[in-house]
């Protein structure tokens, strides 16, 4: 089998590419590369390995081939999807499941032999007149426990562009590993493709995942979420070898937060797209080590995380140099900068809520734009998507953490999840222990639909762990699965709740946007034991003599007691009734779930009826006594 594969690569293949290929001694590898080559069909095959002639190589050609166009700052680039490419796009994302099984119904899914029909079917010479790039890459820290061998076959400059700003390279380990490299698979194609250089097909856009062959389809697609196969679809895929080798995959930053002393202590997060996670990951001071995948690993009863990747795939809205200055200062700064779907004028882009006047005319998205530019469907255009994004490395950060790449990850003293909740939970509570935080904020966790998933804005959806969308084996064993680590673990991460999207009854947000630095310094000073807090029917609450000279400490602002109280009072009716959509939809959606989750749940639900029962349908936090 290995020797048919060779030969046909050797057939199609200059010989300087073939050899580049043989030399890694993979026959699954060559098995893949074959079957890409003579169902795609392009016109030749360039073999990438971690050269920086390479490197420079993709860069140079996504200019010269028009996907990207350079920018007035040097290394600065732009890229633009088609107008109805513009997100992570759920209904034409799909696992491919064999006959006779059965993913959660969460998930979209199909018959598998029925999706491999179809998707090869519309990649079935896609690539002729093109160059298929090959691509070796690695998930995690290479030569790590935490690393992840990958390979992506694509006919998209820009693709395997972001793949170098988003990736560690990978060739020299797949040469080291040969036959022992067990990998990750990504076939991509950008399709037809209209003057702009975007994908013009999107109605025939699918991203299929067959997961028993640890392989994804893509095409008629380039946005990079459908597209760079590392990202959320090799997620799925790491979620199920997690579960097979006993260890976590989640959907969450890591970042090194500073404490008295100089001491750092390293959080992880989960938050839904454009729920704060990146700004979280970002906060002024501290350091960033990822803004988006994380593993988890018990090394000897530590709990140890490495980020999957060495990049930031972003959304720009809303970063400004008052509110992000880090990442400002990289958008801003000569170096390499891919952005994609913002306003261009003059050579300079411009994003919605950047703090600039931003021109009435230039270049976006949907081609030349104006003021008052209609779409197909009459609606208003803006000047750039909500959804528009950056790509740069990490390391271009004056902040990235100097554990980036260390193979033995960094000790997790802390979890947090958070979502878009208006109406019930507090800005910043801490679960009663792994099982009371891992179920009452992760599987819990409910959030209102933004614009980074095509479809409805402002929908509240239940978003179990930020990771629902990506989970490919049943929601109840990944629920259980968070559950059983825990408790293997010698000292577990204590996990918190945040929620930076509370409202007051007008509809205003009852914090401030930088608030949640305060949130994170008091999370801090919980992992070392160091402040108590009051113990109310939802977790652990800060206490306001703790918050209060934190706000002055981080943000040199007075913190008033009537905004502690507004804060942080229980709402016993919104979180009863959040109680009951959750357990709604465990009962529903989650087969298999754990009984612990409903024990969890009933737990919280007799505690907030016992304090409306005491102190009525609004309480105080000062209502409830200091822990012991």
């Amino acid at each position: 089998m290995a020797d048919e594969a060779l030969d046909v690569l050797r057939q199609k293949l200059a010989e300087d590419q073939f050899q580049k290929v043989a030399v890694l001694q993979n026959a699954r590898l060559f098995a893949f590369l074959a079957d890409a080559v003579e169902l795609c069909q392009p016109d030749s095959v360039l073999v990438l390995d971690d050269s920086p002639e390479d490197r420079g190589l993709t860069r140079r050609k996504a200019i010269e081939m028009g996907e990207e166009i350079p920018l007035a700052i040097e290394g600065h680039t732009v890229h633009f999807d088609g107008i109805r490419d513009q997100g992570r796009d759920r209904e034409a994302t799909k696992y491919l499941v064999p006959a006779g099984q059965r993913l959660s119904k969460a998930l979209n899914q199909m018959e598998r032999q029925e999706g491999l029909a179809e998707i090869r079917g519309l990649m079935k010479g896609c690539m002729r007149g093109r160059t298929m790039i090959v691509r070796f890459l690695s998930l995690g820290p290479t030569r790590s426990r935490f690393s992840i061998p990958c390979v992506e076959c694509t006919d998209s400059w820009y693709v395997s562009h972001s793949l170098d700003l988003l990736y560690r390279p990978g060739y020299d380990q797949f040469r080291e590993l040969g036959e022992g490299a067990r990998f990750f698979a990504t076939l991509h194609s950008a399709g037809k493709l209209d003057e702009r250089m975007a994908s013009a097909e999107p109605d025939k856009k699918r991203i299929y995942i067959d997961y028993t062959k640890d392989t994804v389809y893509s095409v008629n697609t380039q946005y990079a979420g459908n597209t760079v196969g590392l990202k959320k679809l090799a997620l799925r895929l790491t979620i199920r070898k997690a579960d097979r080798e006993g260890w976590l995959c989640e959907h969450m930053f890591l970042m090194g937060v500073r404490g008295p002393g100089g001491r750092k202590t390293y959080f992880a997060g989960a938050f839904p797209s454009a729920c704060g996670k990146t700004s979280t990951a970002m906060l002024p001071g501290e350091m960033i080590l990822g803004d988006d995948i994380a593993y988890f690993h018990n090394v000897d009863g530590q709990c140890r995380a490495a980020n999957a990747e060495s990049g930031i795939f972003g959304i720009i809205q809303n970063v400004n140099a008052e509110g992000d200055p880090t990442i400002w200062q990289v958008l801003t700064s000569p170096g390499e900068v891919i952005f994609s779907n913002v306003l261009v004028k003059d050579g300079k882009p411009y994003w919605l809520g950047m703090g600039e006047k931003i021109p009435d005319q230039g270049v976006n998205f949907s081609g030349p734009w104006q003021r008052g530019k209609k779409d197909e469907k009459g609606a208003e255009i803006p000047p750039a998507h909500k959804n528009a994004r950056y790509a740069v490395a990490l390391r271009a950060l004056a902040n990235c953490d100097p554990e980036l790449d260390n193979p033995e990850g960094v000790v997790l003293g802390g979890i947090m999840y958070g979502g878009r909740d208006p109406r019930s939970y507090v800005p910043v509570q801490q679960g009663f222990d792994w099982e009371h935080g891992i179920v009452a904020y992760g599987a819990a966790l409910e959030t209102e639909t933004t614009f980074a998933i095509v479809g409805k804005e402002g929908v509240p959806e239940i978003n179990l762990m930020s990771i629902q969308d990506f989970v490919s084996i049943p929601l109840g064993k990944y629920v259980a699965n968070n559950l059983e680590f825990g408790k293997k673990l010698a000292q577990p991460p204590l996990v918190f709740g945040v929620n930076y999207f509370l409202c007051d009854e007008k509809g205003k947000f009852v914090n401030a946007v930088r608030d949640k630095h305060v949130w994170v310094k008091w999370m801090e000073l919980r992992v070392h034991g160091e402040v108590p807090a009051l113990k109310g029917p939802t977790g652990w609450l800060p206490r306001y003599e703790d918050l209060r000279p934190l706000f002055r400490q981080v943000l040199n602002k007075d913190y008033s007691h009537a905004d502690y109280v507004k804060q942080f009072t229980i709402r016993v009716p919104e979180n009863l009734g959040k109680l009951d959509r959750v357990e709604r939809f465990h009962r529903e959606h989650v087969e298999d779930a754990p009984e612990a989750v409903f024990q969890v749940l009933d737990a919280q639900r007799q505690r907030l009826l016992d304090a409306q029962k005491r102190f009525g349908d609004y309480v105080s936090p000062e209502a409830f006594a200091v822990e012991a």
